[in-house]
Formats: structure tokens, sequence, C-alpha cells
């Protein structure tokens, strides 16, 4: 699937946001976590998470997405895409399947922050610039 640079920034970092919610000790919201943390510690963070994301999203297959909307995509093709993008681990069956499911469902929240698209042809761009 093609996506933008702003569309794969956007949402690596809205993931990173709430995977850093989620290791927080204290139920914090998703911002109040990010905005805890050390620059360096988010740039880590984002690294960790933007390299299991990303390579899924570029994996996806293509489909035709209307000015407006966002992509969407079947559980089917996310997990096919995680498969491919996983391999093999050399780990056993089971951890292989906990791994390919932890994937699946960190770029199925990657996926629900996707901003909607834009059409390029609406722009307006002013005089100015």
């Amino acid at each position: 699937m093609r996506f933008t640079e702003h569309e794969l920034t956007v949402t690596v970092t809205a993931a990173a946001k709430i995977v850093a919610a989620g290791k927080a000790r204290r139920r914090a919201k998703d911002d109040e976590a990010w905005e805890a943390m050390s620059k360096i510690d988010r740039y880590h963070l984002l690294e960790a998470v933007g390299s299991q994301v990303l390579p899924v999203m570029l994996a996806l297959p293509d489909i035709e997405v209307a000015a407006g909307t966002r992509p969407t995509f079947t559980d089917a093709q996310v997990a096919t895409a995680v498969e491919e993008t996983l391999g093999e681990t050399g780990v056993g069956r089971l951890r292989q399947k906990v791994a390919v499911a932890a994937r699946v469902t960190l770029v199925r929240t990657a996926l629900a922050q996707l901003p909607v698209r834009q059409d390029p042809d609406a722009l307006i761009v002013p005089d100015r610039l």
C-alpha cells in the first residue's frame, strides 16, 4: 500500500503514544505518558514501534482510497502482511502465533489512527507561498 510520509508519521507516533501509555505504571492518558518521557526515550520507542509497524504497512495490498476516507483492511489482509514480514523466528509454533497476534494488534491500532486521505487536486496554495 502506498502511504504518504505524513500518514506513516502520524500512524507510528499515535501507536507509540498508545504503547507508552500502556507501559506507564499509573493509568495515564496517551499524551500524558508521552509528554512525561524524555526525548531519547521517545526516539527509542518510535524506532521500536516503527520497525514493527512500517514493514507491515508497506506490505499491505494496494487499494483505492477515496478522498475524505481512511483506508480499511480486513483482519485477514493484516494477518497475511504480518506473517509475510515476520518470517520464521526460529521459535515454537505457539510463540510464533503469539508474536503474530501481538503484531497484528499493534498494526490494527496504528491503522485506526490513520488520518483521513486528502485530495491532492483540491489543495489550495496561497499566492504568498
